[in-house]
């Protein structure tokens, strides 16, 4: 969690969003009667610890005892820092992993506080274009070709970052006996997201049989603000492990030979709305992510998360690890015979997230089975549907099909397809620690933060905590390769 909050309000768009005149208004007009449980409080005060300098001071030497006296020890030589007990609470609220005290991935975290934020900014009638989190807001473009028929499939999805697979090489082993492993280049990481895939024994609703289809995935829209999520790691016997892969990782970016091109002249669209196309739910975009990440196929990650509720990857793993000697495990997904079904049963803890927010339960659940698990799609239904209590509709009620004219419309995504699409690195946090379910994360950022003088503004400083200290030259080779994410700014 402090890595994430350190990176993020090291970015103009959230330091001035949270501390303008405006913001600092919110205590006169907030609705919610506790501060403890409202979003926008346990911000603006967090904006506060980080920013104002207030708390930006060396801890206090201890009083001397009289009974244990030890010459030698040093005063102290870092600052008390802020503990956000009551942010952490709430922010976790609800959530199976960061409610509790365990290991907290970053990632997951990152796409959690943006969903909540996105939230509460509805929730007080905020266009989320003016909010800091439609920065990092941009389109995957996903192309899907028939070798038969030659038609052409294109999906807009809207992200809000990239998940890199990195190429695992081993070249032996240290004096330690511990793996070592080839140095990737960044740029090949991007490359072979956006590269060509084949997928075998197609079933094409224009050919009517199986076949052969290509897919690739491109850039439809480049964000202000790009996060690189490196796949670093591996299913090592059962149990997903850390790979320690160096990436060479450049000052800048240039993506513009990853933009997507769309339907291109003579090419025909696959109608992917027809009644024959693949009604197959929208699943959860991180715990895909997560799972793809431990080395499981992408069609056994969506089993999975069909199986467990489409919600988390932890659950999900468990499912695959009961499932591996499945015979079909690895066949394509059936469609669904309708893209109205309800979606699955949603869990006590999404229901109640949602209900802190105001909506009732019935409300939260059809929200929750209408988006199949996907919290934000949940949020984005209520605020469409202020007028729906949450009735569920028969199964003979015609109106619900008005929802599917919709889908085979390009949805409108965040992001800017203008070229060129340049990028500079501003951060990167780092996992310290064996284990995904073990360790640490640290952020190292470009420029010191308000409070800490420097006269080099290429200086890079690490967040550890309540330690701050400046780090060596381009942030430290070492921990800048084995970086867990990588946040890069549009120039």
């Amino acid at each position: 969690m402090a890595s994430v909050m350190q990176t993020l309000f090291s970015l103009p768009p959230f330091r001035s969003r949270y501390t303008s005149d405006v913001a600092l208004t919110h205590s006169q007009t907030c609705d919610i009667s506790l501060p403890a449980t409202c979003l926008e409080c346990q911000m603006l005060k967090l904006a506060d610890g980080l920013l104002s300098g207030r708390y930006s001071h060396p801890a206090k030497a201890p009083l001397p005892s009289t009974t244990d006296f030890d010459a030698s020890s040093e005063p102290p030589k870092f600052q008390d820092g802020i503990r956000p007990s009551q942010f952490k609470a709430l922010i976790g609220k609800g959530h199976e992993e960061f409610s509790t005290m365990r290991q907290q991935d970053s990632e997951e975290f990152l796409q959690h506080l943006l969903t909540r934020l996105r939230a509460e900014s509805k929730r007080q009638g905020r266009e989320e274009t003016n909010e800091p989190t439609s920065i990092t807001k941009f389109g995957m473009e996903q192309r899907l070709q028939c070798s038969g028929c030659k038609r052409v499939g294109l999906q807009v999805e809207e992200v809000d970052l990239a998940s890199l697979p990195v190429q695992a090489t081993e070249k032996g082993v240290n004096e330690d006996g511990k793996k070592l492993y080839e140095q990737v280049e960044l740029e090949r990481c991007l490359e072979a997201l956006c590269s060509e895939e084949e997928i075998p024994d197609y079933a094409c609703s224009i050919c009517g049989t199986k076949t052969t289809a290509y897919k690739s995935t491109k850039f439809k829209t480049f964000p202000s603000l790009l996060v690189l999520h490196m796949k670093k790691f591996q299913l090592v016997n059962w149990m997903p492990t850390k790979l320690e892969i160096p990436v060479n990782v450049p000052e800048t970016l240039t993506l513009d030979s990853l933009i997507g091109k769309g339907l291109q002249e003579g090419e025909v669209e696959l109608d992917v709305s027809g009644p024959t196309a693949s009604a197959l739910p929208e699943f959860n975009a991180t715990a895909i992510s997560q799972l793809e990440a431990m080395g499981f196929p992408t069609v056994r990650c969506q089993k999975a998360l069909l199986a467990t509720g489409n919600s988390d990857a932890e659950v999900a793993m468990g499912w695959l690890f009961e499932h591996m000697e499945d015979p079909d495990i690895d066949d394509p997904i059936q469609p669904q015979a309708s893209s109205n079904a309800a979606g699955p049963e949603p869990s006590a803890e999404q229901v109640s997230m949602l209900a802190d927010m105001g909506f009732t339960s019935q409300q939260a659940r059809k929200a929750l089975r209408q988006s199949v698990g996907n919290p934000e799609r949940a949020i984005e239904w209520l605020f469409s549907n202020p007028d729906d209590m949450g009735e569920e509709p028969t199964p003979a009620a015609p109106a619900a099909s008005s929802t599917t004219t919709t889908t085979a419309q390009a949805p409108a995504v965040g992001g800017s397809a203008a070229l060129p699409a340049h990028y500079r690195l501003k951060a990167f946090i780092s996992h310290k620690g064996p284990s995904v379910h073990s360790g640490h994360y640290v952020a190292t950022i470009r420029q010191p933060q308000a409070g800490i003088s420097s006269e080099n503004e290429d200086e890079w400083v690490l967040f550890n905590d309540e330690k701050v200290v400046r780090a060596p030259e381009r942030g430290g080779d070492e921990m800048r390769g084995l970086a867990y994410l990588y946040v890069y700014e549009r120039v």
